[in-house]
């Protein structure tokens, strides 16, 4: 590669005339100039700070670039002196772009010493962009190993957190042979991987070295991930079997440089004139403190080069005829997105995406499979990295973790599915959980995890948990609840999705996965009723806890129908009596809702099955048909015939000798949870009451029979107990007729 000319010659002091970068004088800050004022007023405080760090800057870099023999840091007051002044600098605006490569050559051509050029690194730090050139020069540098090996490795890491703020990557895409080169190294290779990553196109995953890969490297996790890209995009070069879960396959490369990104780019606009999107990030601004927030954003790096600021406006260069990709940071509009579909590149910042509409969007309807690798990895490492109850003293960032574990919720309710690095950080981090730190953000996530085996969830998921759920508020206890409803609730909306685009020929695949599907939402279901019983137990049948039950059970009572799924499971005793003898209206007429809707679903099955018209490889068990008959016995008699203590043949009901009832002293205890007198609707029987005969205030219970018993009822209807009545009605209706028309005789 050739070098670049003697500085004599060739070499311009700071003021580039290339249009893709900005002139040092226009990167100061506060260029602006009132010219009607500044004649008559001397300048600010400010405005002289600004100069004497912009003229010691112009100083520092002109002396780096004239060195040619080695210089002692110790001996030399000029070094120690320019060396402090880029790094203050740096730190506090980022470098403007020409001053990279000036910097780059002297910290890779080893004319400094290590620790010299290592302050120099860390220091590179850019206000905008980086220029291609820059970084072709110093790989260059890179190559014939002038420094020593740990600045190369610094280098490879300064490469990897920067490489989105290079302006364009053609030229470097064409280094991938060279870096690949490297993978010899073993000290090197764990980055130039994560490099070789960043660069791999498809045309790369074709590449021979492929195969020089395969047979002479063993399988760390960071060639893992390069060979799982390579296959993705080959899978017939790639013969290996790649391990299907990922722990971390990349070290932490950003150390130095995340912090000061961040917070050289909150200085930059809030104080600049220059447009946002020309600092470093076309988003808004976010914390300095944690690094995946720089990721969030989507780049400046190719639209700093092309969105160019000329006297002040904006100008655009049309440079996509010459580029084969469209770079991500300059997609605006969705009619943008469908022209160039086919020629997006995605940042190496993958967490870009997660806050991208449009590039959701794509990630919903491309069948890139890269780009969910890469998010997956990019994804899985950040929250193993910054969960701040896994992590030792990471507890002051919670408040931004929870805003990143926000943004991935959000980015999964988008596209409508969970992402596998989610579920394996909830897998790995519950056990470590308090219950308290991000709680609603992880029973958000724990809201899409993907549908698997249930043993696997059993021991990574529920086990933790429960014990969390048990020894935790009831608040607490809802909101698992909540959770584990909208779970069970995005596993049958996807079995819906994947049984409508399924067609005739592929039924018999079908039953497979609806065997798995059937087993893991039972399971589920199961689990959710053990957890319901115990809580019940735990906070003696409280109605608020009752409630979210009782909308879990919804959602199961109508599997069969409105998810297509041949599966009913009615609630456990421990469920259904304490809502059956609420006190509360709401939950009582909740319940008769969810047991119209089993009635109705059973029935729809038992029909299918004469008709013998569906798929009969799964069938109701008499199980399930018994047990919704002894619930409706309990039902009929406790709010309809008063007979709930002599006639409920439930093995754990209420079933009670009549010894003993009439020891409770209770005059008419058969009629004690019948529609007038049941504790949750006495309420409304005193209110009938009041109003049938206003004259009357013995609140005489005994009135509501005969013709006054249909019209208490019509009566419920018309308070909205609408679950009521639709249960009355189907389970009740001929013994209701068969009353009235008796009652009607006798008055």
């Amino acid at each position: 590669m050739q070098r670049r000319q003697s500085s004599k010659h060739s070499k311009r002091p700071l003021q580039v005339h290339h249009s893709n970068q900005t002139d040092l004088s226009a990167w100061r800050k506060g260029e602006t100039v009132d010219t009607g004022k500044s004649a008559q007023s001397h300048r600010s405080l400010s405005d002289q700070k600004n100069d004497n760090e912009q003229d010691s800057l112009e100083q520092a870099l002109s002396y780096f670039e004239k060195i040619q023999d080695r210089v002692s840091l110790k001996k030399s007051e000029v070094l120690q002196k320019h060396l402090s002044t880029l790094e203050s600098i740096a730190l506090k605006r980022g470098l403007p772009p020409e001053g990279f490569d000036v910097l780059l050559d002297v910290a890779l051509s080893g004319k400094l010493a290590d620790g010299v050029n290592t302050r120099l690194l860390k220091s590179l730090i850019p206000a905008s962009a980086i220029p291609e050139s820059s970084v072709v020069s110093s790989v260059s540098w890179f190559c014939v190993s002038k420094c020593s090996s740990n600045i190369q490795l610094l280098f490879l890491r300064w490469l990897i957190t920067m490489f989105d703020f290079i302006d364009q990557k053609e030229q470097v895409h064409a280094l991938y042979g060279i870096f690949f080169f490297f993978l010899n190294d073993e000290k090197l290779c764990p980055y130039i991987c994560h490099v070789l990553y960043l660069l791999t196109r498809k045309e790369n995953g074709e590449s021979p070295h492929l195969c020089e890969m395969k047979y002479h490297f063993g399988m760390q996790p960071h060639l893992q991930a390069l060979l799982s890209l390579y296959k993705l995009f080959c899978p017939e070069l790639v013969s290996i079997t790649l391990p299907q879960k990922m722990k971390a396959y990349f070290k932490n490369a950003d150390g130095p440089w995340k912090a000061a990104i961040s917070a050289v780019r909150q200085r930059n606009q809030a104080n600049s004139t220059v447009p946002q999107p020309l600092l470093l990030g076309t988003a808004q601004p976010h914390s300095r403190k944690r690094k995946w927030n720089t990721q969030l954003i989507v780049p400046a790096s190719s639209a700093n080069a092309q969105n160019l600021v000329v006297g002040g406006k904006m100008s655009r260069v049309d440079s996509f005829s010459a580029n084969r990709s469209f770079p991500v940071e300059q997609l605006r509009t969705f009619p943008q997105l469908l022209q160039n579909i086919h020629r997006l590149e995605f940042p190496s910042q993958m967490g870009s995406v997660l806050t991208n509409p449009l590039l959701l969007h794509y990630m919903n309807c491309s069948k890139d499979e890269s780009a969910y690798l890469r998010l997956y990895y990019w994804m899985g490492q950040t929250l193993q990295e910054e969960c701040t109850w896994c992590v030792v003293d990471n507890n002051q960032h919670e408040e931004e973790f929870k805003g990143f574990l926000e943004t991935a919720y959000k980015a999964e309710c988008f596209l409508q599915e969970g992402f596998p690095s989610c579920e394996e950080f909830l897998y790995r981090s519950l056990p470590l959980w308090d219950g308290v730190s991000c709680r609603s953000q992880i029973l958000q996530l724990i809201s899409w995890i993907p549908l698997s085996t249930f043993s696997e969830m059993k021991s990574q998921l529920c086990d933790p948990l429960a014990q969390l759920f048990f020894t935790s508020s009831l608040y607490f206890k809802c909101s698992v609840l909540e959770s584990l409803k909208e779970l069970l609730q995005n596993w049958l909306n996807w079995h819906v999705v994947q049984l409508d685009s399924e067609s005739d020929s592929q039924l018999s695949s079908l039953n497979t996965t609806l065997s798995g599907l059937v087993s893991g939402v039972a399971e589920l279901i199961n689990f959710v009723g053990r957890i319901s019983t115990a809580a019940l137990h735990l906070e003696k049948s409280h109605t608020f806890l009752l409630h979210f039950i009782l909308d879990f059970y919804e959602t199961v009572c109508d599997i069969y129908l409105k998810y297509k799924l041949p599966l009913l499971i009615m609630p456990p005793a421990g469920v259904f009596y304490p809502a059956l003898l609420s006190m509360d209206s709401v939950n009582l007429n909740q319940l008769c809702y969810i047991m119209y809707r089993y009635r109705t679903n059973l029935i729809a099955a038992k029909e299918n099955e004469m008709s013998k018209k569906k798929i009969q490889q799964f069938k109701f068990s008499s199980q399930t048909y018994q047990e919704y008959n002894q619930y409706i016995i309990a039902m009929v008699g406790c709010l309809w015939t008063s007979s709930a203590f002599q006639k409920d043949n439930h093995p754990q009901g209420i079933c009670l000798d009549d010894e003993l009832l009439k020891k409770t002293g209770v005059e008419e205890y058969k009629n004690s949870f019948n529609i007038v007198y049941h504790p949750a609707l006495m309420c409304y029987a005193v209110d009938f009451l009041q109003q049938a005969w206003p004259d009357d205030t013995t609140f005489n219970f005994n009135l509501i029979k005969g013709k006054k018993w249909n019209w208490y009822l019509r009566y419920l209807y018309g308070q909205g107990l609408e679950g009521l009545k639709l249960f009355i009605e189907s389970s009740i209706n001929r013994v209701s007729k068969a009353s009235q028309s008796k009652e009607d005789k006798k008055v």
